[in-house]
C-alpha cells in the first residue's frame, strides 16, 4: 500500500515500572499541612543535626524548607506547639454586648407592632367598603383627636 515509515504505526503506551511517582500534574495543587507532633518531630530531628549538611539532608527528606523550621522554633519558642487546644483561624468572636440584645429586643417589638398596624388597616379598609357597600354614611372625624 505504502511505504511502512509513512504508514500510521500504532503504539502500545508505555507503562512506567512500578514504584515510580506519577508524572502527572494534579489539576489543583493541596496545601501541605503538618499537624503539632509532626512538626515536634522533625524539629527534635533538626536539634539532634550537628554536621554540616545534616540539616539540609533533613529538609529534603521531609520536603519542606528551612523557613518552616524557623517558624516552628518561633511557635516552640512561644509555647503554642506544646497546647494541646488547636487554635483556630479568623477573627475571634467576641462576647455580646448588652446594648446587642436590646437592639435585638427592639427590633422584634417593632415588627410585631408592623404587623398589627397593618391587620388594623385591613380592618379600617374593610369597615369603609361595608359601609360603601350597604350605604351608611361615616361619621367625619373630628380634628385633633380621637374619637
Amino acid at each position: 500500500m505504502g511505504d511502512p515509515a509513512t504508514s500510521m504505526v500504532m503504539s502500545t503506551p508505555q507503562v512506567p515500572p512500578p514504584g515510580t511517582p506519577d508524572p502527572e500534574v494534579p489539576p489543583k495543587g493541596r496545601r501541605r499541612s503538618f499537624s503539632k507532633e509532626e512538626k515536634l518531630r522533625v524539629l527534635t530531628e533538626a536539634d539532634q543535626c550537628t554536621r554540616p549538611g545534616e540539616v539540609g539532608a533533613l529538609l529534603r527528606r521531609h520536603g519542606i524548607y528551612s523557613s518552616h523550621l524557623a517558624a516552628w522554633r518561633k511557635q516552640r519558642s512561644q509555647g503554642t506547639l506544646s497546647d494541646a487546644k488547636a487554635s483556630s483561624r479568623g477573627p475571634r468572636p467576641s462576647a455580646p454586648s448588652p446594648i446587642d440584645s436590646r437592639v435585638l429586643e427592639l427590633e422584634r417589638e417593632n415588627r410585631l407592632l408592623q404587623r398589627k398596624l397593618k391587620q388594623a388597616e385591613i380592618i379600617i379598609d374593610i369597615q369603609k367598603k361595608a359601609s360603601a357597600l350597604l350605604g351608611i354614611p361615616l361619621r367625619p372625624r373630628p380634628k385633633g383627636g380621637r374619637g
